[in-house]
């Protein structure tokens, strides 16, 4: 160990160049992983908002002239589209029929009030957009049926109402507002339920369909949109011609042509995901790609820097064998050398990458993007497994060794009479 610390001091720059090699490549690859699993990581977290074999179903702008009428007509969906969602037609997939009827209103309760989208849902919206209670209960079919003024609101809601001047409500305090009635405009709703707001996404407050469509939407036959859970369509084939059939029959309750696809809008969350799937797919293989290539200019990098150190001390491997070292010696001489700098330096690097990932998860991985819609995540949890970095250590080790092994071969092949004579 003495001497292969002397060696080292005594070729400072050919040592460093050699694990600023391994270091880098070590760094690159964690870093660029974390990267990549950062922006998977925030796509994965904005899918599971939302139930994957469920469809929400928007009016949309015709695109083609039919029957007489130009296109430009803008859809609204109606009462009887809902009925057709849930016709006989189409119960071989679909499931759970339901809707959304929005609207604006200010919500009051004593001194404190705000203002919200009040959206009117069925009871199957909470398994759709996964909405997590934490006190009472969400819309139910009772409230469906009798149109009961209830509402459902979101934690901050609800602790915005209860505050108390500048003096905000705990969460889990919330729940005290169970069974309070609140006015929202000039209507009393009883408050029935506080569910958690996501942090990325709008908060609405929940009523029942019926009551909302009553007061807001009575003198339409706007239905808002249709969302509704399926089964039995697992391809992104079967996807696609179940949307075409529906989409053909919800264009002829509006007279708009069969293969518009502009008058309704379908969200399909089922063949989003399978996109973003591929799409993850191609971004994994294309990082270790990327990595690895990063990865084995550093092996390039400690193989042509061993290959120079061999050149370098033929005349001293020479003197060794010639006073008695066997050719094992000289090669666990340069074997060790090599697997010491690789290890220490590979080391500094997989610090370094860890440490890179950690800042990026500090900074970048708390910012968010406005989408209008909804607020998303950049980067979520930009890290790479333990297991991955003593891997990719491993591989540079050995990786590093083997490249040391061949030159380290030959020169303890080399006989001491050609050695001494080497320039």
């Amino acid at each position: 160990m003495n001497e292969i610390w002397q060696t080292a001091r005594r070729n400072k720059l050919r040592t460093s160049l050699t694990g600023f090699a391994v270091a880098w490549g070590i760094f690159m690859l964690i870093v660029l992983l974390g990267a990549g699993n950062g922006l998977i990581n925030a796509q994965l977290k904005q899918s599971d908002r939302f139930l994957s074999s469920s469809m929400v179903v928007f009016g949309g702008e015709t695109s083609m002239a039919y029957q007489g009428l130009q296109e430009g007509r803008w859809i609204r969906l109606q009462e009887r589209d809902i009925k057709t969602t849930a016709a006989p037609e189409f119960s071989n997939h679909v499931d759970e029929v339901g809707a959304q009827y929005r609207t604006m209103a200010t919500i009051t309760l004593g001194q404190q009030y705000l203002s919200s989208d009040i959206c009117g849902v069925y009871p199957n919206h909470t398994k759709i957009d996964k909405v997590e209670m934490l006190h009472g209960r969400f819309i139910n079919d009772i409230d469906i049926r009798e149109k009961r003024k209830v509402l459902v609101l979101s934690n901050k809601q609800a602790e915005e109402l209860l505050a108390v001047g500048p003096v905000a409500v705990p969460q889990q305090q919330t729940g005290r507002l169970i069974g309070r009635y609140v006015n929202v405009g000039s209507f009393a709703f009883q408050v029935v339920g506080i569910y958690k707001e996501n942090e990325n996404g709008r908060a609405d407050a929940f009523s029942s369909y019926t009551a909302i469509k009553s007061i807001y939407g009575a003198n339409t036959d706007d239905a808002g949109r249709i969302e509704f859970t399926f089964h039995g369509l697992p391809t992104e084939a079967a996807n696609e011609q179940f949307e075409a059939d529906y989409r053909q029959r919800l264009n002829a309750n509006h007279q708009a042509h069969p293969d518009d696809e502009s008058a309704v809008w379908l969200w399909n969350r089922f063949t989003q995901n399978l996109q973003m799937e591929t799409g993850i797919g191609i971004i994994r293989t294309a990082l270790w790609i990327v990595g690895l290539f990063t990865l084995l200019s550093g092996i390039v990098g400690v193989s042509n820097i061993m290959l120079i150190t061999v050149k370098e001390r033929t005349h001293e491997f020479g003197i060794r064998k010639a006073i008695g070292a066997k050719p094992w010696n000289i090669l666990r001489l340069i074997i060790v050398e090599s697997v010491i700098i690789t290890t220490f330096f590979g080391y500094i690097g997989m610090v370094l990458g860890v440490a890179a990932n950690e800042w990026m998860d500090a900074t970048l991985g708390h910012t968010k993007v406005d989408a209008g819609l909804f607020k998303a995540t950049m980067f979520v949890d930009p890290t790479v497994g333990i297991d991955v970095c003593i891997e990719a250590t491993l591989v540079m080790v050995i990786a590093g060794t083997i490249a040391g092994l061949i030159p380290a071969y030959k020169a303890s092949r080399i006989r001491p009479i050609e050695a001494l004579r080497a320039d």
